[in-house]
């Protein structure tokens, strides 16, 4: 049923995006909260493509070299969403978009893949005032960005938050 109720807050953040520059929205929240579940739930009712970045995104990463990697991340998730069906794609696991070796700033990624298409993203972690926020300060991976322009469902703000 929570699952549902964060489908539902998903359907009505998306009304309108289109109209928008970068047409993402997140889905935040800590381990466990179920945005994941959430995801799923809303694929299942829309029929939209669910994308482990993690797995996909390491896949296409393994036969290049680190300095290749840090190039040729933009570009790869370019291909993964083209590759996908639908209007809207589901980004979930994006943690590896964080990994220092990377090098990539995860939410300017996420924003450049929203401009031609709809993309809903789990990000692990907290809206905390008027901040998003990844890890802990003292973590190495830690990132904070304004929300002042961003699309956010907090499933752990959801009346009776669920676990995935």
């Amino acid at each position: 049923m929570n699952a549902q109720i964060a489908a539902e807050e998903i359907r009505k953040n998306l009304r309108g995006i289109a109209e928008l520059y970068n047409r993402l929205l997140l889905v935040v929240g800590p381990t466990g909260s179920g945005k994941t579940a959430a995801l799923r739930a809303f694929a299942a009712e829309e029929s939209s493509p669910i994308i482990n970045v993690g797995v996909e995104l390491g896949r296409r990463l393994l036969d290049l070299t680190e300095r290749q990697r840090v190039i040729e991340v933009p570009s790869l998730l370019e291909r993964i969403v083209g590759e996908a069906e639908g209007e809207t794609v589901l980004f979930d696991n994006t943690e590896i978009l964080f990994n220092q070796v990377l090098n990539q700033d995860p939410l300017r990624l996420l924003r450049a893949l929203s401009r031609n298409r709809t993309l809903v993203a789990s990000w692990l972690g907290r809206v905390d005032g008027q901040h998003l926020v990844y890890a802990t300060p003292e973590h190495r991976e830690f990132r904070r960005y304004e929300v002042d322009d961003l699309l956010i469902v907090e499933v752990s703000a959801i009346k009776g938050a669920f676990g995935s």
